[in-house]
Parts: C-alpha cells; structure tokens; sequence
C-alpha cells in the first residue's frame, strides 16, 4: 500500500512540476505579445495622442493575473501640436502614474484568439492624474465631424472588453490651466473612484442604462480647498460623493467666502463692493444626467437641493465703486447668457438665513436687515431654448421672516425669453411691529422707529430693464418716528422738537388714515442704470411705502411751504425746515438731481 501512495505522490508532483514549466514557458514566450496588443490598444483608443511605458509586466497564467509596475500614460507633444495646427486638439490632456497596475482574472488565449478582453478586477494603486486644460476656441463651436466611438478605435486589435470592477485607490488629481502660457493649478488628494461592470462592444455606447459604457461610476472626494484666480476668495467642501447609477452628487459643508477679514479685504482691493459669504450644510442634486454633461457640456438634473445655509453679503461705504451699468445683468438674464446650458426642474433651498449688513461712510455703524428661516422653490430653471420653448416662465417660490419676526411670501415669475428683462413679483407681509427695522434704519440713517404696528403689506407688480409698476398696500397704525442726533463724544440725543414735526407734518401715523383716507400706493419708478437688480426692487416697493404714509411729491412740497410760512412766529423756522427737509433726504436716500428733492426745495 505504501509503494502506492508514494507512485500517486511522484506522478502528483511530476504533474505539478510540468504544469509549472508550461506556465512559465507561455508567461516569458507570452509577454511580449502582450506588451504589444497593450501599447496597440493604447494606442487606437487615444488616436495615437497617448503612449504608454512601464518597468515590468508580470504574467501569471495558472491565476490569470497581470501586474505593471510603474505605469505612465502621457500625452505625445508632437501629436497635440499636430492637432493644434489642424484645430483638432481637445482642450484637456493628461498624464497618468500608477505605482502597480493589476489585472486579475485575465484570460490571454480568448484575448491573442476570440480578440475579447475579460477581466475580473482592475486595482490602481495610488495613481496620480494630471489633466491640462488648454482653452481653443474651435471647441465651442459644434464639429460637423462626429468623434469616433471607443468601439470603432479598438474593434481591428479587440471585438469585446468586459470588466466586472474598477478600483482607484487614494488617487491624486492635478489640474493646470493655460492662459495666456501663465498655468493656475489646484490639487485633489486622496480620491476613491470605483467602477462596475465595464462593457465596450458594438451595441454598448447605445445602452442608455450606461454611463460611458459602465454601469456604475462612484466618487468620493475628501475635503477640498479651491482659491479663485484673484485671491480673494475660496471655495471649499467637507466631502463630494458622485454615484453615476442612482444619478446623484451630494457635498456637505459647502462655503464660498472671502480668504481675509473684512478690514483687510476691502484694503487690499482698494475700492468699494460686495463682501459675500455663502454656507450651505448640504448641496445635492437629483437625477442628474452625466451623459448629457459628458457627450454634451450641458447639465440636466431633476432636482437641486440646498439645506441649512446662510448668505451673509457686507459692504463698507467708505469705499466707493465705479458706477457699472446694471441694466441686462438681473438674474435671469444672467442664466440665459451662460455659456453652459442648464436645465434644472426644480431648485428647493430649504432653512437659509440671508442678511445685508452696510457699513455706514457717514455715522461708522454697521446696519443690518435679515431674512430669518428662508425657504424657497425655483421651478424651470433653465436656459434651454428648447425647453423655454414649451414653458418660457422661471418661477421663484419664497416664503422667510424678516427681522426674525414678520412672514414673507414673495412669487417671483421670469419671462425668460424676454428681450427687454419683463418679471414680475407679487407678495405679502405679516404682521410685526415696525421698530424692528431699527437695527438698520438707525446705524445708517440716524433715524429710529418709536412705535408702529404693521398689519399687512401687500404687492403686485410688474417690471422690466428700465421701469418698476405696480400697486402697494401698506395696513399699519400708531407709527411714530424719533430723529436723533450723534454728538461728538459719540453719544445719541433725540431730537425732540423736529421728531414732534415730521410726526405731525409729513407722516401719517395710520393707514387708513385719522380721517378714514385708506392711501394705496400706485408705483411707477424708473430704474437707474447702476442699480442692481435687489437694490432697485427695493427703491420700488420704498417708492410705494412713502405714498402709504403720505409723502406723495405734492404734499411733501405743501407741508414744506406750510412749514415756511410759519417762520415769523417761531424763531430758527428756517433752521428746523432745513433739518427737516434734510432728514427726509436721509431716510428716502434721495439724490440731488431727483425730481422730488426740486419739489421739496
């Protein structure tokens, strides 16, 4: 029985040592029909702009494994220069390190005999990817030539490729950007990507179940930094996750905000505008179609979905901004002339708080109104002519609190097709007492609300590039205004004597008024050409407040000669008219050169 066992044992090892020698023979005699239908595929699927080198290949045939140590693919100078010549060249090329390339699972006989590539796993460890993009005009426009298939490139050297998954461990990204031969670079590190079910035939880049032949693209981006190209601001997330099969992209703690303090930005730019930060916990959108952003640049989604944020916007007035003309630049305007196309069903922003805070050149307090608990939802929002085709309207939903306290519902509709901007904008304020506004109204303006109960204010109306109108009703009682007066050792005193006299003389304490008079504001303002778009909704509905407590330009020019008149029967007449004629420019922001001021002098 033993002399048995040890015939089985001989002949088991016989076999094992030939079947090694067999493997061996065909992994050295093999590798270098491989390494060349690798550099041909290569090759064919880039159109002869990428090589690729490496310092070994390793062929295991007994497990059907492949390791390439080393690996770079890079772009062939020559090549892209050639194709910049024939306007021809992409915009983005790279270059491509890996430390191990390993394929397993690999059948090498249905490769080198049925020309079908089948893979059970591809692991790329630490790869590190430099993409440069190099703008060329020739690319915006549309090519009459259709680019070629990745099928059609590698069907003479490979009929099929089958990879059942993807793994890039901790990849670097580098981006560079050329212009004008200055390059701008950022960096990505340590990025996840997982691919599933790869498939390259003939019928596979119709499959609309696939995104660029696979079935499935997962990303995870970890924290990231990106500074914009002036230096004053940076743009910045907790982690970005992108999952190609249930469409969607999500990234938390998202933040574009200003890299210096306040003091310090407006130094260094040396001139006046906007100091912006904008927070959002999580940035999400929903059924976004990723063929269309690679076939096409275009970016389609279902839904986009902004949650817990804020939009904090400042400006110090000591610093004064060249007058830019405004008109054409509005919101929607801004959306129809991107050069990205953009379709977005429906924007949900959900709990925001938005607040505007301006630091006064005159009385050096900080002013601030707030939007508290904001939620809004903006519907087609697209600049598709198509789309605009069947559906020409953007409108915005909003419902918020302002100074924490009265309900605000605004709805916003956007002719999007419009040439000369038409919107319109109707909505309603609760009820809240009107010294709330004090936090504004006194830092800048020196100007406080002693008392005031607003029932409701109401709006419709209607606007285009150059004028605002509409209807607005302002319910309100017991409003009285205190004037102040900022002495130099920086205390406040209340101005008692000229507050008692634009109570009596120029506001109406209610609406409807103490003889039943319900005043209706009937807007017709015209825009100036370096207002925003925000800044002249407000100077419109501003327009309309003023009528409801009855400074209409025909009274307010009665009360002042009123005022006049009384002058031999008390003494500084004129001094306290000046004043007071001075501090409805004040609270009005009037300018020299508008019509009402020539009325009121």
């Amino acid at each position: 029985m033993k002399a048995v066992w040890k015939w089985i044992i001989g002949i088991f090892v016989i076999l094992l040592i030939v079947l090694g020698g067999v493997v061996w023979y065909f992994s050295v005699h093999w590798k270098p029909i491989v390494d060349q239908k690798f550099r041909e595929i290569v090759l064919a699927s880039t159109d002869s702009l990428y090589t690729v080198d490496y310092d070994d290949l390793d062929i295991n045939l007994a497990l059907g494994n492949v390791t390439i140590s080393n690996l770079v693919l890079r772009s062939d100078s020559n090549v892209y220069a050639r194709l910049e010549g024939i306007n021809k060249a992409p915009d983005n090329r790279f270059q491509i390190e890996v430390a191990k390339l390993k394929f397993r699972n690999f059948s090498i006989r249905d490769m080198l005999l049925n020309k079908e590539l089948y893979l059970k796993n591809v692991v790329l460890d630490t790869p590190s990817v430099h993409m440069i993009n190099k703008y060329h005009s020739y690319n915006d426009t549309a090519s009459t030539e259709k680019s070629k298939p990745l099928y059609d490139k590698i069907k003479n050297t490979l009929k099929r490729i089958r990879i059942t998954g993807i793994d890039l461990n901790k990849v670097n990204f580098k981006y560079s950007q050329i212009q004008k031969s200055i390059y701008q670079d950022f960096e990505i590190k340590k990025v996840n990507i997982k691919i599933q079910d790869v498939l390259v035939d003939s019928t596979s880049i119709s499959d609309a179940t696939r995104f660029y032949h696979t079935k499935m693209v997962d990303i995870e981006v970890p924290a990231f930094t990106y500074k914009t190209p002036d230096g004053f601001y940076k743009v910045d997330f907790n982690q970005l996750k992108i999952n190609t099969r249930d469409r969607n992209i999500m990234l938390t703690k998202v933040a574009y905000q200003p890299i210096l303090g306040k003091s310090a930005y407006y130094k260094a730019k040396g001139k006046g505008g906007s100091y912006v930060v904008m927070k959002f916990d999580t940035v999400r959108f929903e059924s976004f179609d990723f063929n269309s952003l690679l076939r096409n640049k275009k970016i389609y989604a279902g839904k986009a979905q902004l949650k817990n944020g804020l939009l904090d916007i400042y400006s110090d007035k000591h610093y004064k901004s060249t007058p830019v003309n405004k008109v054409g630049r509005s919101p929607h305007q801004a959306l129809m002339h991107m050069k990205t196309q953009l379709a977005i069903d429906t924007v949900l922003v959900q709990n925001a708080d938005i607040s505007y805070s301006e630091l006064s050149g005159k009385y050096n307090q900080v002013g601030k109104i707030t939007f508290d608990k904001s939620y809004a939802t903006i519907s087609n929002m697209t600049n598709d002519v198509s789309s605009l085709a069947k559906n020409k309207w953007m409108r915005v939903d909003v419902l918020t609190k302002v100074m924490n306290s009265g309900r605000l519902h605004v709805l916003f509709g956007f002719d999007m097709t419009s040439k000369t901007g038409f919107h319109t904008y109707k909505g309603t304020v609760g009820a809240m007492q009107a010294p709330a506004f004090n936090k504004i109204l006194k830092p800048l303006l020196n100007v406080e609300i002693a008392s005031g109960n607003i029932k409701k204010i109401a709006f419709d109306m209607e606007a285009t590039d150059h004028r605002n109108w509409g209807k607005f009703n302002f319910d309100y009682d017991d409003l009285k205004i205190t004037i102040l007066e900022k002495k130099e050792d920086g205390t406040v005193k209340r101005k008692g004597f000229i507050s008692l006299l634009v109570n009596e003389l120029l506001v109406n304490g209610s609406n409807p008024n103490l003889s039943g008079e319900y005043i209706i504001g009937k807007v017709n303002w015209h825009r100036h050409a370096d207002h925003t778009f925000f800044k002249t909704l407000w100077q419109s509905l501003l327009d309309g407040i003023k009528q409801c407590v009855g400074l209409s330009k025909e009274r307010e020019a009665k009360l002042m000669r009123t005022a006049d008149r009384a002058q031999h029967t008390v003494e500084k007449a004129n001094t306290v008219v000046g004043k007071t004629k001075s501090f409805v420019s004040k609270l009005f922001k009037k300018k020299k050169g508008d019509e009402e001021s020539k009325v009121a002098e």
